[in-house]
């Protein structure tokens, strides 16, 4: 059997803080919608521990998707559904209503404008009052928060300079914009 099963370093460290808020965070039952899943482990892991939401992956890549239906095969969750071919910025999306979103690291590694239709394909997707829960590095003030973050940067701007750590104060304001309330 060939594992499609696409392994991303960063996740085995920051999932356990992730799904600490998100227990905070999320309803307890309904459906949350994951925005650029990417390799499939963030999902699986947080629909392994809050069985009572259905978790709905997504990704605009054909090989993200593979990897994170492999996931779901290699982990038997019920509560995690097959993967959306989702790109933000092509409306309509294809899925109608959804009781929260979540979104890991998509805002540095796409341009402005993926930032911009997170927001309004949210607010169309979203109930009034419904989460929608970014994680990912962020400057504040314009300033990097550590200096690894600048490093970070400075290769996500070489690679694509549509790319890049995003102000978080710039990410509220957008948010604000497309009909959310202030960011918590």
């Amino acid at each position: 059997m060939n594992d499609k099963r696409l392994f991303a370093p960063s996740t085995a460290r920051n999932r356990g803080p992730i799904l600490d808020v998100l227990r905070n965070v999320l309803p307890a039952k309904g459906v949350a919608l994951e925005i650029a899943s990417g390799a499939g482990e963030h999902v699986t892991f947080f629909a392994e521990h809050m069985s009572g939401l259905t978790f709905c992956p997504s990704d605009p890549n054909a090989e993200a998707r593979e990897s994170i239906s492999a996931w779901i095969a290699f982990t038997r969750l019920a509560n995690v559904k097959a993967p959306l071919a989702l790109n933000v910025e092509e409306f309509p999306w294809p899925i109608n209503a959804a009781d929260a979103i979540i979104c890991i690291n998509m805002t540095h590694i796409s341009p402005w404008s993926a930032t911009e239709a997170l927001f309004e394909g949210g607010v169309r997707t979203l109930s009034a009052g419904a989460p929608l829960y970014l994680y990912g590095p962020y400057k504040r003030g314009g300033a990097h928060t550590a200096p690894s973050n600048a490093e970070f940067d400075a290769s996500l701007r070489a690679r694509n300079a549509a790319w890049g750590i995003r102000d978080l104060e710039d990410v509220a304001a957008c948010a604000r914009a497309k009909g959310f309330g202030e960011p918590q």
